[in-house]
């Protein structure tokens, strides 16, 4: 058992390496570039989506997550297939079912007739990016399984830490439409998202010209790779490093997220985790447009898929048939951005819908 123990601890020794980004010589010019090239090449199989590739592609570089909420066919596996090949990572997918079990996810140890030892078998989690397929159709205690992957990026078992992959990001999806048979993620799980997103259905012309590359064999087989993980790892250094933001957008950001904790229509406002997503958003998506510093624009354009699912309307509001969408936008109006912050301001490159 204690040869299993050092090898298990040398391999997370091994990994920590990883945990250490350097922006290298990455500038906003070069971060631009990179980012539209991956953003291209992702567009030639995902058709008519460019907020939601560029959204994907800011949590990616935020180190964040994603929950889609909807229905199947609408192309979020594809997604998650393309931005991994995109930047050559590894990709993982599972198909949540109620009788899955955590060791599912994560991996666990496993006899070794010849050796004598337990050795701990890597679950689909230890990817760059994995997917998880209908994630509310799994039990509660194989959600959280989850946790705290997402939140630190490591796994435990056994009274040993495995640090994953990075850059690692969880594409988690779940279908509105048939509830039956389902277990809601709790409020604690949602918060470790990053944004909810909707793929939607596509427009007319995009949908036709995704029939026929399809037809033969899927698109994304004959998907190349633009640029490489080491790369991602240099551009999520420039975001959260060199990406400049003034005080006054910081207190912007922290006078709209306490907005939504006093707005009558909301039992629960969002909590100082959705604070420091749209810290690192806004910095993703000023880089993303070439820039070095953050304006109140990029703060508004990843309000919306950053708060959504943070709050919770009350019952009153319910039945006057308010929605968290207008809320939001009402919390966007009454918390005026700073006007010495607004000079020089372009319209982001990435607004959500």
């Amino acid at each position: 058992m204690s040869t299993t123990k050092s090898r298990q601890t040398a391999r997370t020794t091994q990994r920590a390496s990883i945990a250490t980004y350097d922006p290298g010589n990455m500038n906003a010019k070069k971060f631009k570039d990179r980012f539209d090239a991956i953003i291209d090449n992702i567009e030639t199989v995902i058709k008519g989506k460019t907020d939601v590739v560029r959204l994907s592609m800011v949590a990616i570089i935020c180190e964040g997550h994603i929950l889609f909420e909807d229905v199947p066919g609408t192309g979020k596996t594809m997604l998650a297939r393309a931005i991994a090949q995109s930047m050559d990572a590894s990709v993982n997918r599972v198909s949540c079912t109620p009788d899955m079990l955590p060791a599912d996810i994560t991996g666990a140890s496993i006899y070794d007739m010849k050796k004598g030892v337990f050795e701990f078998k890597e679950g689909p989690v230890f990817a760059n990016i994995l997917l998880a397929d209908e994630i509310n159709r799994a039990a509660p205690k194989t959600q959280s399984a989850l946790l705290e992957a997402m939140g630190e990026r490591k796994v435990s078992a056994d009274g040993v830490t495995y640090l994953l992959p990075r850059p690692f990001f969880v594409l988690c999806t779940q279908n509105p439409i048939e509830q039956a048979g389902t277990f809601p993620l709790p409020e604690a799980q949602l918060d470790r998202f990053l944004f909810k997103l909707t793929m939607g259905y596509m427009a007319r012309d995009a949908e036709y010209e995704v029939m026929f590359d399809n037809s033969v064999q899927l698109s994304i087989e004959e998907l190349a790779s633009v640029v490489s993980p080491d790369v991602i790892s240099q551009m999520i250094a420039y975001a959260a490093a060199k990406v400049n933001v003034a005080k006054e957008i910081g207190y912007y950001i922290v006078d709209l997220v306490n907005a939504s904790r006093q707005d009558p229509a909301l039992a629960l406002g969002a909590s100082p985790r959705a604070s420091i997503a749209l810290l690192r958003a806004s910095r993703a998506l000023a880089a993303s447009d070439g820039r070095d510093h953050v304006y109140p624009d990029d703060v508004r354009a990843v309000l919306k898929p950053i708060l959504s699912h943070r709050v919770i309307l009350n019952p009153d509001a319910i039945l006057r048939g308010e929605t968290i969408d207008a809320v939001i936008e009402r919390i966007v109006t009454k918390v005026k951005p700073p006007t010495g912050a607004m000079k020089g301001s372009s319209q982001p490159a990435a607004v959500a819908g």
